[in-house]
């Protein structure tokens, strides 16, 4: 699932939209969440979207602390 239905009514630059489209697929795979709109996929995705709004755009990054910011390990993104 993308993250562009989470996106409803905010502008981000395409490059910012794709990097919030990797961090959400990457945690959504590592947490083993379904491609369905669903609570836990929407808070990983608000959670991205808010990191983006702050300047966090590296990928990487915002899977690691999207991961962080639900309390799970680092090293869960790798899995």
């Amino acid at each position: 699932m993308p993250i562009t239905p989470f996106l409803q009514g905010q502008a981000f630059q395409p490059e910012v939209t794709q990097a919030m489209g990797i961090a959400f697929d990457n945690a959504c795979r590592s947490l083993r969440l379904s491609a369905t709109a669903d609570l836990a996929t929407e808070v990983v995705a608000r959670k991205i979207i808010e990191l983006a709004q702050k300047g966090l755009i590296d990928p990487e990054q915002l899977c690691r602390d999207v991961l962080k910011a639900l309390n799970l390990p680092h090293d869960a993104a790798t899995r």
